[in-house]
């Protein structure tokens, strides 16, 4: 694993740190607003609205639909405005997206970055409704001296005590796109406060902070945007000084529903001997899932999980897993290559921002007579 030296530890230089390693009342702060999807709502296909993962920067807007606009400029044959009625008469695309956190895995590298403190549930599936934006850029009329698209949020706060709001940017050839929507609707309703109302970015296949949520505003800009959530919130970096390399699509992962029964605290899991299946989801903004295995044995020794058929590009599939339980302590562990030969690390590599942790799933469980045996 990769981490920094016990010389120097590059966290000192951020604010809020506590040289402990303990979580700190701010990151309390956070975990108490953003939550993540329990591992049992991997039974679902399509993640009910409340129990997709939440991740909200500074504080959630609130809009009045009635007044809201979207205004299209910069670089464009004429700006455009539209209210949220314009863009919900216009031809509609509903598609089911797997979206996962960045930030997903932070607290399995050590020493800890500082963020939300994620363990693997920073994910979701949903079904989004909305106008597909290449149909929006066409019907502004996009210069040639565009190279990039902007997009603006009501997401607003401080940064290195500097005002600043969310904003991200996609090259023109990603938001050309044609699996890019401007959402209005999830799983077939408005969309909730929390996940951007009246109107969001979805981008399919990379992480959510692409998603940009309470949109305002697209821009047709001629060169690469530098804002603070496109070259150094989200890019791997070592120490705060370095550039670092940006964030885009999602590394291959799977996830597991822990078999067996949880004590209420610990959630140590308990089962008793027999035939189990064990069931999951994985999924890659890389490339199609090729295979899924298992371990018993914290990885020692592998085998192939039965994988269900791709629904589509965007959405994790079903896998289940045959284990035949004896007696005894045991640690579960599954892993997901996709067909570019993309394949989950058994550990993470580190970096400052905790991001791309995309290492193996592990689930101890007790297998006892009872479940209640210890």
């Amino acid at each position: 694993m990769r981490h920094p030296s016990d010389e120097h530890d590059p966290r000192a230089e951020l604010p809020g740190v506590d040289a402990s390693g303990a979580i700190t009342p701010a990151e309390l702060q956070l975990s108490a607003r953003n939550h993540g999807l329990p591992l049992e709502a991997l039974a679902y296909d399509v993640t009910p609205a409340g129990m997709h993962y939440l991740l909200t920067h500074y504080d959630m807007p609130v809009v009045d639909p009635a007044s809201w606009r979207l205004g299209v400029g910069g670089l464009v044959g004429q700006e455009l405005t539209f209210s949220l009625e314009d863009l919900i008469a216009r031809p509609a695309v509903t598609q089911a997206v797997t979206m996962e956190c960045a930030g997903n895995g932070r607290t399995g590298m050590s020493p800890r970055p500082i963020g939300q403190p994620w363990v693997v549930e920073a994910v979701g599936t949903a079904e989004w409704t909305g106008v597909p934006l290449r149909a929006v850029l066409e019907a502004a009329g996009v210069q040639d001296a565009a190279i990039a698209v902007l997009f603006g949020s009501l997401d607003r706060g401080t940064e290195d005590g500097r005002p600043t709001s969310f904003e991200r940017s996609l090259s023109l050839a990603d938001a050309h796109r044609d699996e890019v929507l401007l959402a209005y609707a999830m799983n077939g309703q408005p969309l909730p406060p929390q996940h951007g109302f009246p109107l969001r970015l979805v981008v399919p296949g990379w992480y959510g902070m692409a998603s940009v949520k309470w949109l305002e505003r697209i821009t047709l800009i001629d060169r690469p945007f530098e804002g603070h959530h496109q070259v150094r919130g989200y890019c791997l970096r070592q120490t705060p000084d370095e550039q670092g390399e940006p964030l885009t699509r999602m590394r291959p992962r799977s996830l597991m529903t822990p078999p067996g029964v949880p004590e209420s605290t610990s959630r140590e899991r308990r089962l008793k001997p027999g035939p189990v299946t064990v069931r999951g989801r994985a999924w890659s903004g890389l490339a199609e899932i090729a295979r899924v295995e298992l371990s018993a044995d914290g990885g020692e020794s592998w085998s192939e999980a039965r994988l269900a058929p791709a629904p589509s590009p965007w959405v994790w599939q079903a896998w289940e897993w045959a284990w035949d339980a004896h007696p005894g302590t045991h640690e579960l562990c599954c892993r997901a290559t996709d067909r570019a030969g993309n394949a989950q690390p058994l550990e993470p590599t580190w970096n400052l921002g905790g991001y791309v942790n995309n290492e193996v799933q592990r689930v101890p469980v007790i297998v006892a007579r009872s479940e209640l045996d210890v």
